[in-house]
């Protein structure tokens, strides 16, 4: 029965929102700056992972293969970009604990069942398409801490304010094992933060520091006694970052890595060309993925890349002033959430990519290849646009008054 009216509830709100206005109105509503950001930034990731992929492509046979596994997702999460933001917030909040459930049920899936992957296991093979869980996990922890601490934001139940600190372990130890330690991190890093951002009592945000201080310190504590056991030998070898080019001529690790700063440093101001790098002709053996920053300013130059940076801190100010403009801590949760989950992701990908710490494999937002990525980042953004929807009409609305 609750399925049932979940079904009929969602069909309303995406015929009518909850002041019955039409797309057209809705598309007037949202922050043009974000949206064209948005769409450059897809656009370009595109071009780029058909320019980084072009090799490997070519030795399967399908010069277009990663460009058109790119490309129909893309169509597809736009589509689901134009449906979000005509569904009020308080929908995706009132039925966040079901999108939590599914994502923690497929993630018990992944570890038992799980496509393998470059030594992963982190896929559900639906046939027409591979589903990563962890991905969609970014998101639906977002949406349920939103609507969790927005009816709970006065509680002074420790066990009720710290519910979904402990949700969030267990989904990050379920990412961890895969393994995929990028993600797990980025997990960690939202979710630590955005607890620390909610006004709750102050002991319970110590408790939280303390904890997290007290796992990081742990893990290389007991990876020194160990030798890091715990982790496999290619994660081991990326924990010593430094000097990667000197490890891979005396035959260590490092390969990725330099090969990446060689790429950045063929790039010079202006670049080769776009197409014209050296690096994606088996170098660089994942250059459309965690390594295509590298091929972006080998391609295009150090004036390009620096302009997709400019880019990448405009979307993040503009997710923060909506996150500020808003009335409701659940909204203003989901754009915190959403500017820390592309600032994490940047800073991973490239202070991996440039040897300025350990390389965890994180893609670049909306330039990497991954459809699980690019279809989750759009749903994040679509929320936040339908924030900024609500928050212009309860102005026109106190303007009436």
């Amino acid at each position: 029965m609750s399925n049932f009216v979940f079904v009929k509830e969602l069909k309303e709100k995406i015929c009518y929102d909850l002041n019955g206005d039409n797309m057209k109105t809705n598309f007037r509503k949202i922050d043009k700056t974000l949206f064209f950001c948005m769409i450059f930034m897809f656009s370009f990731g595109l071009l780029m992972i058909f320019s980084a992929s072009s090799v490997k492509a070519s030795l399967l046979g399908e010069p277009y293969y990663y460009f058109l596994r790119q490309l129909f997702p893309l169509i597809l999460s736009l589509g689901i970009f134009m449906i979000i933001i005509r569904i009020p917030i308080s929908f995706f909040k009132k039925y966040a604990h079901i999108y939590l459930v599914a994502i923690l049920l497929a993630l018990i899936f992944v570890t038992f069942y799980g496509v393998t992957i470059n030594q992963s296991q982190r896929w559900i093979d639906l046939g027409f398409y591979m589903l990563q869980p962890s991905e969609f996990a970014k998101t639906a922890l977002i949406i349920f801490m939103a609507s969790y601490y927005g009816k709970n934001k006065d509680s002074k139940n420790g066990m009720v304010i710290l519910l979904p600190m402990i949700i969030a372990a267990i989904i990050f130890a379920l990412t961890y094992i895969q393994p995929d330690l990028g993600t797990a991190l980025i997990i960690f890093f939202i979710t630590g933060s955005l607890f620390l951002l909610i006004p709750s009592e102050q002991k319970y945000k110590k408790m939280i520091i303390q904890v997290m201080v007290i796992i990081v310190v742990g893990f290389f504590v007991v990876g020194i006694f160990t030798g890091f056991n715990m982790l496999k030998a290619h994660q081991k070898a990326r924990l010593d970052f430094t000097n990667p080019c000197s490890k891979y001529l005396t035959g260590g690790s490092g390969y990725q890595v330099c090969n990446g700063l060689i790429a950045i440093n063929n790039g010079g101001l202006f670049g080769v060309g776009l197409g014209n790098s050296t690096q994606k002709y088996l170098y660089l053996p994942e250059p459309h993925t965690d390594f295509i920053f590298p091929i972006v300013v080998e391609e295009l130059g150090l004036i390009v890349s620096s302009f997709i940076l400019l880019v990448y801190a405009l979307i993040l100010v503009r997710i923060v002033r909506i996150g500020n403009r808003t009335k409701d801590l659940g909204s203003s949760i989901i754009c915190y959430g959403a500017a820390l989950m592309i600032f994490a992701h940047l800073v991973i990908n490239l202070g991996g990519a440039l040897a300025l710490m350990p390389l965890t494999g994180a893609p670049l937002p909306f330039i990497s290849y991954g459809s699980s990525f690019a279809l989750n980042l759009m749903m994040i953004l679509a929320l936040v646009q339908r924030v900024e929807i609500e928050n212009k009409k309860r102005i026109q609305r106190s303007l009436l008054k």
